[in-house]
């Protein structure tokens, strides 16, 4: 069965202004990463939207859900910024749907060239073939259930919230 993929846009599609030094979004990645780490599995992308997380709204959560619930895929990876990844994740777990949907995103934007996302999309597809079904957050080589993960704005990493 194929993976699904639903982009949201985060740091891990931001594109860099270098005349007014400001970051944007114009497209997604997804494609590029996958054919960059030579992915051969089957996986649909589709994006749902572009935002900053910081300026995500309750709507396109709910948005993301409902794309949860209708896709025929039961493995999902959703592409997502860092900031309030773990907050989409509550409301998918709480939503207890028989599917594993994993969420990734990266702190370094992937046109930066030393960005994190590579890393990270492809270890959360590799997660979301092997866990069980339920909500996970996949960032930097650790996997955590939706409602044990928040990120650390201190140091920049996730977390445990009860290690």
């Amino acid at each position: 069965m194929a993976v699904k993929i639903l982009v949201t846009g985060g740091t891990f599609d931001k594109e860099y202004d270098e005349i007014n030094g400001k970051l944007y979004f114009k497209d997604t990645h997804v494609p590029e990463i996958l054919k960059l780490g030579k992915c051969h599995l089957d996986v649909r992308v589709r994006t749902l939207m572009m935002v900053d997380s910081l300026e995500m709204s309750d709507t396109d959560r709910e948005l993301i859900l409902a794309h949860c619930r209708q896709c025929d895929e039961n493995k999902i990876v959703i592409t997502h910024g860092t900031d309030t990844m773990s907050v989409t994740a509550q409301l998918l777990g709480e939503a207890n749907l028989a599917k594993t949907i994993v969420l990734t995103g990266a702190m370094v934007p992937y046109k930066f060239g030393s960005s994190d996302g590579l890393f990270n999309l492809g270890s959360a597809l590799a997660f979301v073939q092997t866990l069980p079904q339920g909500v996970f957050v996949a960032m930097n080589g650790k996997c955590f259930k939706w409602n044990n993960v928040r990120k650390n704005k201190s140091s920049g990493v996730f977390e445990e919230v009860n290690a």
